[in-house]
């Protein structure tokens, strides 16, 4: 078998965020749920976006928010998703290779690329409202299979599991990962993702399909359908190698072998915005890992990058994040 040149491939959904200030009487007035993330159509990405406040577009999207922290740490990515050959498809494409970041997924003609509009209120709270657009077509025939034999870990994002075609594409990526000896990490993503595809999720675990679980005190409730975080993790944490889990302001906590990490949440002096949060916090984790630290690191540079995405707007790093590795002593 050859060695992996390539720490992690990511398969997400290719997205610009779209990110304004707002309030809780704007949210109110648009009905929606502060701090969820919903779905919306083209028609009502138009009018929301009208309505919204002076805006900052950046790219986005969980799984190539992960992967541009992983690369501000040194480690070498690759990133499979669908942009349309759009103005926000271009603006995506330069800005995940701007990183160092493998991107080769052939773009196409419609629909437009996928946007997510981010509604900040003033206690840092972000409602997301994401139209899904090109991103929800990934074709399996997209899938690079020796990209993904080329890389330690296969991570995939669980927001992506809703549309039919790149559901198709994931199962295939596990598929050729495990053909490769590769490990897969999975992000549960929200709540909602879960409510519709629980039963997936569980069988691909119990089939040992996943050896990496990412989730928040939420997510693992959810998945588990028990009350209580502890019970929750007590219920799945058996079924996977590693289990990873965020608990917000509670810091995280990770279990291999039925051993418990716990670390807390890392100083921030001021928390603007909380997009991203879990995405560089699973950054840091496996940037960390694949580098063979101890689990309590790997959580510590998981913090540690979540912090800094929590300290400004916008889902990817601002700060040097290795100079803050380095002053950390991780």
């Amino acid at each position: 078998m050859s060695q992996p040149t390539l720490d992690v491939v990511a398969i997400g959904n290719a997205i610009v965020d779209v990110i304004a200030r707002s309030d809780d009487a704007f949210l109110a007035s648009q009905a929606l749920v502060k701090g969820g993330m919903q779905l919306i159509d083209a028609e009502t990405a138009t009018s929301l976006y009208a309505e919204m406040g002076t805006a900052i577009e950046m790219s986005g999207g969980s799984a190539a928010n992960t992967l541009a922290g992983i690369a501000a740490l040194g480690g070498a990515c690759g990133f499979i998703g669908q942009v349309a050959s759009d103005t926000l498809g271009t603006v995506f494409t330069h800005d995940i290779r701007a990183l160092g970041i493998t991107f080769d997924t052939p773009a196409r003609s419609d629909p437009p690329t996928a946007r997510c509009l981010v509604l900040v209120t003033p206690d840092a709270q972000r409602t997301m409202n994401t139209f899904l657009g090109a991103s929800q077509y990934l074709p399996a025939a997209a899938i690079d299979t020796a990209l993904i034999a080329s890389a330690r870990i296969l991570y995939l994002e669980g927001y992506l599991w809703d549309p039919e075609e790149p559901r198709a594409a994931m199962r295939a990526a596990i598929a050729a990962a495990r053909d490769a000896g590769r490990m897969v990490a999975f992000t549960l993503s929200d709540t909602f993702v879960i409510d519709r595809h629980r039963d997936d999720f569980n069988a691909l675990i119990d089939a040992g399909q996943i050896d990496i679980l990412f989730s928040n005190e939420n997510e693992i409730q959810a998945l588990a359908q028990v009350d209580g975080f502890d019970a929750a993790v007590a219920a799945i944490a058996p079924k996977v190698k590693l289990l990873v889990s965020t608990r917000s302001e509670k810091g995280a906590i990770a279990i291999v072998d039925g051993q418990q990490t716990a670390v807390p949440a890392a100083p921030v002096n001021e928390v603007i915005d909380t997009t991203g949060a879990g995405d560089l916090f699973a950054a840091g984790f496996l940037a960390a890992y694949v580098e063979g630290k101890e689990v309590e690191n790997c959580l510590k540079l998981g913090a540690l990058a979540a912090a800094e995405v929590i300290s400004h707007y916008g889902a990817r790093p601002e700060a040097d994040l290795k100079a803050l590795r380095v002053e950390a002593g991780l």
